[in-house]
């Protein structure tokens, strides 16, 4: 009977990372680190795995109860693989609550797991970038995450033709439906599951959808008008709301600091988890072959709360994965060639020479901040620059019985195939000073 060998590919909705896929995404993971940080975003960690209970106070009801991976582990309590991390941040700052300096800029680069099915964009395992502020209500606390948001796709050469950045309130939202269109809270949030789900659906669909929910004619009619009037006349039907005043202001901000050409008002943005209360958005790709919401987020003012009674303590951030952000580069054409800062040098090696006196070569190379390999094996001397070849390194050294004896190196630059014979002592400087 055969033997039946295990499966070499990953778990449905995951990835394995090799080297090459590593370069892309620790570059990536760069930019974004260091951009945060040009704006004073410290980072975070917290654990993979969370109380259950955590994500059925807050967060959407399709993640809870369908997308999460959950278990009872030995002791009898119901834990879950973190799905999403803003959860996770609000208790971490509930339990440092009194200790800590607001407002907070802190991001984090978590891995996150969701049971969905894998489509382009979406996969069952990401790493997502999350940013987030607390301690600060202010209309200008709500731009900066905006500004932070395009200064991201910014720092990857994003131009205005690229993407465009979707604003709505979930104050101003709640409001119009209950002042304008006389929902109660169960309707105006069954409707507003409606709305999130608006983009995958066509007209006809949405409408049945609607009237599915109770809604009339007039109601629905009513309702449809909101995603054609223009961004005044719709501040208009609710001009006392608070979330109104917020978008007013927001977008004075926006105009004053020139992005208007990325930022525009959009009713039909809810953003579908629970926790959020104010400033919603989602960054959307202009490209008509990737033309989605690559991510999004808003404020939630109240999420602290769950820890503490009466904290007062406001939020407001977003996130986005590492799929959807690489979609983006690279329809865009916006990935360069990645290459280490660090000059990449393979010593080759023959059997006659001491193994000790290439070691030491690699040593001198590396104290200088130069990477370098000893080659392993004894194999021919073609064999070995082949091998440098196709490793993409820089620079192959040759030291024979005769550059040994000499006290000198042959250096190959690979890029052009030359060769020279150098000193051993001005082999650091000739190669960091090409």
């Amino acid at each position: 009977m055969a033997k039946e060998l295990l499966s070499v590919q990953p778990y449905k909705g995951t990835r394995d990372f090799y080297p090459e896929d590593m370069d892309l995404r620790n570059w990536f993971f760069g930019v974004i680190k260091d951009t945060l940080r040009k704006f004073n975003y410290r980072e975070y960690d917290g654990p993979m795995l969370e109380s259950y209970d955590l994500y059925a106070a807050k967060s959407g009801e399709e993640i809870v109860n369908e997308q999460t991976y959950h278990f009872e582990d030995n002791g009898g309590r119901m834990l879950a693989v973190r799905p999403e991390m803003t959860p996770t941040v609000a208790r971490m700052v509930a339990a440092k609550l009194g200790s800590l300096n607001m407002p907070l800029r802190w991001f984090s680069i978590p891995n996150l797991y969701r049971y969905e099915k894998p489509q382009r964009g979406r996969l069952r395992e990401h790493w997502q970038v999350n940013v987030d502020m607390f301690g600060s209500d202010s209309i200008e606390t709500d731009f900066e995450i905006l500004l932070v948001a395009s200064n991201l796709l910014k720092a990857f050469k994003a131009d205005e033709t690229m993407y465009c950045i979707k604003i709505n309130n979930r104050r101003f939202y709640n409001d119009l439906f209950e002042q304008y269109m006389g929902f109660d809270k169960e309707k105006s949030r069954k409707v507003s599951k409606a709305i999130d789900k608006k983009g995958k659906m066509s007209a006809e669909s949405f409408n049945d959808y609607l009237a599915d929910l109770g809604l009339n004619e007039e109601e629905i009619s009513k309702l449809n008008s909101f995603f054609t009037k223009s961004f005044e006349e719709m501040m208009e039907l609710c001009p006392e709301s608070q979330g109104t005043k917020e978008l007013v202001e927001l977008f004075k901000l926006i105009k004053a600091a020139n992005l208007e050409n990325v930022c525009e008002f959009d009713f039909s943005i809810i953003r579908g988890f629970d926790y959020y209360t104010g400033t919603v958005f989602e960054v959307y790709d202009k490209d008509i072959n990737n033309n989605r919401a690559m991510f999004g987020g808003g404020r939630y003012d109240n999420l602290i709360n769950l820890f503490v009674d009466k904290a007062n303590v406001s939020g407001i951030g977003f996130g986005f994965g590492d799929v959807t952000l690489e979609n983006f580069l690279v329809s865009h054409n916006l990935i360069p060639e990645l290459k280490s800062n660090m000059p990449k040098v393979l010593i080759t090696r023959f059997p006659e020479i001491p193994y000790i006196e290439y070691l030491k070569l690699g040593e001198l190379l590396r104290d200088n901040n130069i990477s370098a390999t000893v080659y392993t094996d004894s194999k021919k001397l073609a064999k070995q620059m082949k091998y440098a070849a196709d490793e993409k390194y820089d620079y192959a050294i040759i030291l024979g019985e005769d550059e040994l004896k000499n006290n000198t190196v042959v250096l190959k630059d690979l890029s052009i195939g030359e060769n020279m014979t150098i000193a051993r002592g001005e082999l650091v400087n000739k190669i960091l000073n090409k």
